[in-house]
């Protein structure tokens, strides 16, 4: 009996401010033959942005570096500078800065 496990990408969504949504199934086979299948939702936006104690903000590029090739070329298009700085901005706005 030989068991698999992969991942596969069912889907992926963006929002307004290019945060990429996965699906992604989880197929265990037996033999070759499926035998279970699940699904995770896997939420990347561009960057995280933090307001210090100081007041001051700490911003850091989201790691796709573990991401399927097909996410990071996704994650790469669509993250430009002006769309990373745009969600920085509404961070900002969101975490009352």
């Amino acid at each position: 009996m030989a068991i698999t496990k992969t991942e596969e990408i069912n889907g992926y969504q963006l929002d307004n401010m290019k945060v990429v949504f996965a699906n992604i199934d989880t197929v265990i086979k037996e033999d070759g033959t499926e035998i279970s299948r699940s699904r995770t939702r896997k939420v990347l936006p561009p960057n995280s942005t933090d307001k210090n104690a100081d007041g001051s903000w700490t911003s850091t590029d989201t790691d796709i570096s573990g991401e399927t090739a097909e996410i990071q070329a996704i994650c790469n298009a669509v993250w430009t500078d002006a769309v990373k700085a745009a969600y920085i901005a509404q961070c900002k706005v969101n975490l009352g800065g």
